[in-house]
Parts: C-alpha cells; sequence; structure tokens
C-alpha cells in the first residue's frame, strides 16, 4: 500500500448465535434486520468497501438483496478480532491494509467515527490498532465492570485497558463527582482500526494472562508489544444492543427519527 494511500475496508461481524438475544443480527428494526441497519451506517463513511461477515446462511440471505457484500466465515472464532483476520485472508488483502471493525450490534454508530478510528491508525505508522474513547461522565459508570476504561500517553497510545477504575487516587477510595472534570477517566469505545498484517499474527498468540482476567482481547496486543491509539471520540457514539431493552431503545430512536 502507498504511503499516501488512505484507504480502508469497514467489516461488519454479524455472529448469529448470542446468549441473551439469540440471532441478534437479524432483529428487526423499523422493518429491516439490526445487521442491516449496521451495514448502511458503514457504507454511509469513507470506507472504499464495506464487507459483511457472517458464519449463518439466514444474515447472507437477508443482505445480499440489499446489494451488501457478505463473506461467510468460519462458526468457531473465539473473538470478532480472529473473524476479522480470516476476512483479511479471503480478501488477499496487503499487510498494510487498514481494516475497520464495526460491530455488528450498533445500528446507531455515526459513520464519522468510523472515519475517525481509521485515519487515527493511517496517521501513526507504528501503531497496530487505533480505537476511541470518551468522557466518564458519571460515578457509577466509573466503577461499572461492564464500562471499559482506558489510560494513556501524551501522544495517545494505549497504556492499559481494565474494568477497574483506572487511574485510582491513592489519596482518596471513594470516587467525587467532581473528579470526572478532569478528563482523566476514559471509556473506551469498542470500535478498532486494524492492519491486516496485525491480524495475521494475532491469531497465533496465546491469550495473556491479563488479558484472561480482564476478560478484554485488546490486552493481548499489549502484552506483545504493539501499539495502540486512542483517540477521543469526534461525537457521542449512542449504546449498541445487548438486552432487550436496549432494542427497544433503539427501536425508538429510530422511529422517532424518521
Amino acid at each position: 500500500m502507498m504511503a499516501q494511500d488512505r484507504t480502508f475496508i469497514a467489516v461488519v461481524p454479524a455472529r448469529f448465535g448470542s446468549s441473551r438475544l439469540p440471532g441478534k443480527p437479524l432483529l428487526d428494526i423499523g422493518g429491516e434486520p439490526m445487521v442491516a441497519h449496521v451495514w448502511r451506517r458503514a457504507s454511509a463513511s469513507s470506507a472504499s468497501r464495506v464487507v459483511v461477515a457472517t458464519d449463518d446462511d439466514r444474515i447472507r440471505d437477508a443482505l445480499t438483496p440489499l446489494g451488501a457484500e457478505v463473506v461467510m466465515t468460519r462458526a468457531d472464532h473465539p473473538s470478532g478480532t480472529d473473524r476479522l483476520a480470516e476476512v483479511a485472508e479471503l480478501l488477499a488483502l496487503d499487510d498494510d491494509a487498514v481494516l475497520v471493525n464495526v460491530q455488528g450490534d450498533e445500528p446507531l454508530i455515526p459513520p464519522r467515527l468510523i472515519d475517525q478510528v481509521a485515519m487515527r491508525l493511517h496517521d501513526d505508522a507504528e501503531a497496530s490498532i487505533a480505537t476511541l474513547a470518551e468522557s466518564i461522565a458519571d460515578v457509577e459508570s466509573l466503577f461499572n465492570p461492564n464500562v471499559v476504561k482506558v489510560v494513556r500517553s501524551l501522544s495517545g497510545r494505549a497504556l492499559y485497558f481494565s474494568r477497574a477504575p483506572i487511574p485510582w487516587d491513592r489519596e482518596a477510595f471513594a470516587a467525587r463527582p467532581e473528579w470526572l472534570e478532569t478528563d482523566a477517566w476514559l471509556r473506551h469505545i469498542g470500535i478498532y482500526a486494524y492492519r491486516a498484517g496485525f491480524l495475521a499474527a494475532y491469531r497465533d498468540w496465546t491469550p495473556s494472562a491479563l488479558e484472561r482476567l480482564e476478560q478484554l482481547e485488546q490486552l493481548r496486543a499489549l502484552h506483545y508489544g504493539h501499539v495502540i491509539q486512542v483517540a477521543l471520540a469526534a461525537e457521542p457514539n449512542p449504546p449498541g444492543v445487548d438486552t432487550p431493552e436496549d432494542l427497544e431503545r433503539v427501536r425508538a430512536l429510530l422511529s422517532a427519527n424518521r
């Protein structure tokens, strides 16, 4: 890939199985399956190509009539990153090619954020991954283990990700709301840009002890010495769909905006 080439491919992993919402990608939102909304958002970005990666014929059959490019992948991938690695291999991409993982349960994701994370990776030749974060606005989120926190360096490179409230003030053992005004605490947003060469190597690495403890696969990249760039999101990223309540909320939001 030429140095001035800032193109990227958006990949939407869409696995049929889900413990909390079986068949989640095909759940109806405003007359279309959820994954179709994600595909449309990705298509509205600057991506040179948008690919849906799935393990299920039903998802392929729902998207093909819409004109979406669908790649069939194995069903036994342990993570979305592993699924992207297979896509990079199937598409025979150069090692420097940039892929953005757009989660299949993010029907409201702003296209601007897809562009932003891709450009962040293009702007740091030493980084293997780029991702986004935003300020944490409330103490409840700070202490919620389902809200992943990230600490980064002056240059924006990730130092660590955790489910714990990092950083921790050693002089005080309870968070105060006014602390959050310092922007010291950042919530990680789960959108990633990868270089294809990194994805090829990632599949062969043994998960690290930190990854297993935190249940955060991005810690594997840090463990093996790879650079992760973290940018502050250019605009708020609406929550995705993890529960039936989330689904109803998204349905209501999209209905109100029509």
